[in-house]
């Protein structure tokens, strides 16, 4: 099958984690694939982790990128929804096995099939067989199945909103499925590119917001962003203060912490889910907090398709964005080393033109 050169960034094993220009294949649209022109690329911590094999499943080459946001440039015969020059968006799910309850039930992100999803870059969530790859959104165009595929709101800034595809959905769906809405009060712990969202999403909905931060220098960041009070969590008298506040507690830290800590936060029957990481926690939950007062601990990721497109939806109609910097293609590997050492503000986005013109 003849395939489609495709510019890109990757890399080729973790011991040379550092990306670099590359040449993939696409091969063209099947009858119900939509081949897609990417514009831009929003950067996820879990990119800079998949990259180093920090989870130990990366398949390389690994060409990551799971917040694109382009135009379709050629639809599948059997592609109904979407048609040439529609802005759409692809997030960090590219397939699922279809059938099993998760996914008939619209949840495909908890697909429970063989092999789960197929995430938009390092191939199935479950690898079985490490022949199998898929290349995310550093790259310049990528084809995907009209099913995964996302529209794009008009009102929304192009730039700006391809962290929606993960950062918004991520936080988006346990704030639904634990129904946060008016008379609860939120913490949203961590303001990076997870946090930042949850902030503006709680407060959408109705919810009383306070953002944790052991970082002063956010304070102000949070409560432009819509918190009605920002916590320090490096000042134990004012955590001591707030024991027992809060309904809901929604921890986006990326890495290991000590959850305990804010376990402590929760109301009797109150709710923490942790999302952004992946493995355990530093220390084990104290389950004497836990039966207390009756608190649950839980987990959440992504979301399913439709679920996505309700969270574009949502941040359409109340005016709310991801805060971004632009970046080149060129700038990526500077971009994973500030993430590293918590210089970024928010969200780093790639204009994907940077790589279109490279020579």
């Amino acid at each position: 099958m003849e395939t489609l050169p495709t510019k890109a960034y990757g890399a080729t094993g973790s011991l040379f984690s550092k990306l670099a220009p590359m040449e993939i294949e696409r091969t063209p649209p099947q009858a119900d694939e939509v081949h897609i022109d990417i514009l831009y690329c929003g950067v996820c911590h879990s990119d800079l982790h998949q990259v180093k094999n920090d989870w130990h499943n990366t398949i390389y080459p690994c060409v990551p990128g799971h917040e694109i946001i382009g135009r379709v440039v050629e639809a599948g015969s059997a592609v109904t929804k979407f048609k040439t020059g529609d802005l759409v968006g692809v997030g960090c799910m590219v397939d699922s096995c279809g059938t099993c309850s998760s996914c008939r039930e619209g949840e495909e992100n908890y697909c429970e099939g063989p092999v789960s999803w197929t995430a938009t870059y390092n191939g199935y969530m479950k690898p079985q067989n490490k022949d199998f790859n898929t290349f995310g959104g550093y790259s310049t165009n990528i084809v995907v199945k009209e099913a995964f595929v996302l529209r794009i709101p008009d009102t929304l800034d192009v730039q700006a909103a391809a962290p929606i595809l993960c950062a918004g959905i991520t936080t988006y769906s346990p704030l639904k499925h634990w129904n946060v809405g008016p008379g609860q009060s939120v913490a949203v712990v961590g303001i990076g590119g997870l946090g930042h969202m949850a902030v503006q999403l709680a407060r959408a909905m109705g919810a009383t917001v306070t953002a944790v931060t052991r970082n002063k220098d956010k304070q102000a960041d949070a409560e432009k962003l819509g918190a009605h009070e920002v916590l320090i969590s490096s000042d134990s008298e004012a955590m001591e203060a707030h024991e027992l506040q809060f309904d809901f507690i929604l921890i986006t830290i990326p890495d290991a912490f000590e959850v305990n800590d804010y376990v402590k936060l929760a109301k009797r029957n109150g709710v923490i889910v942790t999302v952004g990481l992946i493995g355990p926690y530093k220390a084990p939950l104290d389950n004497q907090e836990m039966a207390m007062h009756r608190r649950s601990v839980a987990g959440s990721v992504i979301g399913g398709i439709a679920e996505t497109q309700e969270v574009l939806d949502f941040c359409a109609e109340h005016r709310i964005q991801p805060e971004v910097e632009i970046i080149a293609m060129q700038d990526i590997n500077d971009a994973f080393d500030k993430m590293m050492d918590e210089e970024v503000r928010f969200r780093y986005v790639i204009d994907m033109q940077s790589l279109k013109d490279a020579q």
